[in-house]
């Protein structure tokens, strides 16, 4: 059965042909290396081709960043196989729990213990769609979390969203969630407000590393500081 779904794309019980769908394995494109890339980025909309339905194949405003506005064929298909973006990518997940116990040690409030009476105003966290606890301050705790994941103590996929007017701080760290790489802006009161925190020092720092002669042993290496770390 395993096989014969992989040797013709149909998947579903052979009898049943009607209700199996069609398409679901395919044979890797090899022409060149970008028609693999090209390949292994599609993505397909699940709509019947023949229909002169507009709306579907339109470009929307939440493709933005995230699926290319060019590449997508010509005929019938057309805007129903979309490609992702050129610096998009796909999350593998993380675990939850690590995230969920440093917040606990940060004075969040489990929601069994949850008393509504006592802080009405307090902020609710959920993780992954599920409501773990409320914080008194969440601004704080927000700007927390953030900085270890730009310390990369906890994984560069995990999204944190902070919704001020709902009183709600959603973290997500589950696979298929669909991310693109973002510049971070200095928003601290100073000289370089709204300036980018990277800068060309970074760069140059990057660059001097490629330098460093490949004959050098571990503990020499780890002394020069090599790469991200030494930023």
């Amino acid at each position: 059965g395993l096989k014969y779904s992989l040797a013709t794309g149909n998947w579903g019980d052979q009898k049943k042909a009607m209700s199996s769908k069609a398409g679901v394995s395919q044979v890797l494109n090899r022409y060149t290396f970008a028609s693999t890339l090209s390949h292994l980025r599609r993505t397909n909309t699940p709509i019947g081709r023949d229909g002169k339905i507009a709306k579907p194949r339109q470009l929307h405003n939440t493709h933005w960043g995230l699926v290319c506005p060019a590449e997508t064929p010509e005929g019938q298909a057309c805007g129903l196989v979309k490609n992702l973006a050129l610096m998009c990518y796909i999350t593998v997940g993380t675990p939850s729990e690590p995230i969920i116990n440093f917040m606990i040690q940060r004075n969040m409030e489990v929601l069994e213990e949850y008393e509504p009476l006592n802080n009405p105003n307090a902020t609710k966290i959920f993780v992954n769609g599920v409501w773990v606890g409320v914080h008194t301050a969440a601004h704080s705790l927000d700007m927390t979390v953030r900085n270890l994941r730009r310390r990369g103590l906890i994984s560069h996929e995990v999204s944190l969203v902070r919704d001020i007017r709902d009183r709600e701080f959603k973290i997500f760290t589950d696979a298929g969630r669909v991310c693109r790489p973002l510049f971070v802006i200095d928003n601290t009161k100073g000289q370089n407000e709204g300036q980018l925190v990277l800068n060309k020092e970074h760069i140059a720092k990057l660059e001097e590393d490629r330098e460093v002669a490949a004959d050098m042993d571990a503990q020499e290496r780890d002394d020069k500081q090599i790469g991200w770390a030494g930023l």
